[in-house]
């Protein structure tokens, strides 16, 4: 029986000794190289089933093997070893493709932990199919596939950012379903949807007894999702005093129940998402700056629904059988007239709103086949455009200037995807001067 193997890298004698007599113990059998190009001379001889490497070492550093291993021995996972408190060092390693990282001094149940959701990755040679997938074939539906196949071969926090609709939940599903957690739960938590009174005891779990109506012990959020993932949607949402408490759970990877003496070590993957631009709510003092660097790692954006209009036949196609399924009908056909109008709608509420828009049509059509007027899309504004175009010669100086503003700043937002920051920095101005160009132009 082939036994898993490590490569330990460390320049201290007593922590590779450490690591070699943990990790053999967990049958896994241990290589160590004091330095890293002692490392990288092993590497071309033999496979490895994980690599730990310290961060600071006499002939390199552990971010630059981290970035140097991606290009040659990606299907290995990587985890870095920092001193405690390094957290700024550890993101800057997950941000290059580490796996996770450890810190000093290494606490073996953790240890231990890590090495088996390592293992169980690299050992994965054929993934099964998926059971959720993105529809469409445009060039961004591509890129987010590949990202979200990167993705969950680590377990850094990823920050899904887009519009309300785009579907950041199914991301983050696909995500976890792919990685070495799909086995355990996923749970979904809407961080809008809980009282703000409940939430602690609705995230870390209260003790019976710990406040009026807590008639029993309640285990919480982080621990029914313990070994899997837990996607916090809307993270917006959170109260200033839960964005602490939710920092302290993700460094030390430890809660503590309402009521208890004692915190619990956890074991969860954080993802997170919502509609709102949180840098610039980090910028207006409503979300925390350090909460915000630790779960936006990595940054994974959704494109709008309008920006990637040749997936919506595919789309329309998918839902109308999905619906006609549900229903036990025969999915209708759907006219070429009605077809061209939703090519040419911008579905502000995106992919929610295509489904919408489609159950109201099965309901109202004749049931073979759906017309335009079954629709009901709401009207556009393309003749008031046209109309405001011919007219522009004919009005006077201001509205023609605050025209061609409100134009150049649209397309600011566009290119940044509605990122007041980037789109301010983009324009050359102020974030506080696009804010009241914005209010001017009635585009707030």
């Amino acid at each position: 029986m082939n036994r898993p193997i490590a490569l330990v890298i460390d320049d201290e004698p007593d922590i590779r000794e450490l690591l070699d007599i943990t990790l053999k113990r967990m049958d896994v059998d241990c290589v160590c190289a004091g330095d890293l190009a002692t490392a990288k001379k092993i590497l071309k001889e033999q496979k490895f089933g994980i690599c730990l490497t310290d961060m600071r070492l006499p002939d390199g550093d552990g971010v630059d093997f981290v970035a140097y291993s991606q290009d040659h021995y990606p299907n290995m996972p990587v985890a870095v070893i920092t001193a405690h408190g390094s957290m700024e060092t550890a993101i800057q390693a997950l941000k290059s493709g580490a796996f996770d990282f450890l810190t000093k001094p290494v606490d073996l149940p953790t240890l231990r932990t890590l090495v088996h959701s390592a293992l169980k990755l690299s050992e994965t040679t054929t993934l099964p199919e998926p059971e959720l997938n993105l529809i469409g074939t445009s060039e961004s539906m591509a890129n987010i596939r590949e990202s979200i196949s990167k993705l969950a071969r680590s377990q850094a926090p990823v920050y899904i950012s887009g519009e309300s609709g785009t579907g950041k939940e199914l991301v983050a599903r696909m995500i976890h379903e792919q990685g070495s957690r799909a086995d355990k739960p996923f749970v979904p938590v809407n961080c809008g949807a809980i009282p703000h009174d409940l939430m602690e005891s609705e995230f870390f779990g209260h003790k019976k007894g710990s406040f009026t109506g807590a008639v029993s012990d309640s285990q919480g959020l982080f621990m029914a999702a313990q070994g899997g993932t837990l996607f916090f949607d809307e993270v917006a949402e959170l109260p200033l005093h839960m964005q602490v408490k939710l920092l302290r759970a993700i460094q030390e990877k430890s809660i503590r129940p309402v009521g208890a003496a004692a915190e619990i070590p956890v074991d969860v993957r954080i993802l997170s998402a919502t509609h709102n631009d949180l840098l610039d709510m980090v910028n207006e003092g409503k979300f925390r700056h350090d909460l915000f660097y630790r779960i936006n790692v990595i940054e994974l954006q959704i494109p709008p629904l309008r920006q990637r209009q040749e997936d919506i036949p595919l789309l329309t196609d998918f839902i109308l059988a999905k619906l006609a399924q549900e229903t036990g009908i025969k999915a209708p056909e759907i006219s070429d007239a009605a077809r061209t109008a939703l090519l040419t709608y911008p579905f502000p509420g995106n992919i929610r709103e295509l489904e919408n828009i489609l159950e109201r049509a099965l309901t109202l059509c004749n049931g073979k086949i759906i017309n335009k007027d079954d629709l009901q899309l709401p009207d556009s504004k393309v003749d008031t455009e046209s109309q405001e175009t011919t007219s522009k010669e004919a009005a006077p100086l201001d509205s023609y200037l605050d025209e061609i503003e409100r134009k150049k700043i649209l397309d600011a937002l566009e290119k940044t995807r509605w990122n007041k920051t980037a789109a301010a920095k983009l324009l050359g101005i102020s974030l506080r001067a696009l804010r009241y160009r914005l209010e001017k132009l009635e585009l707030d």
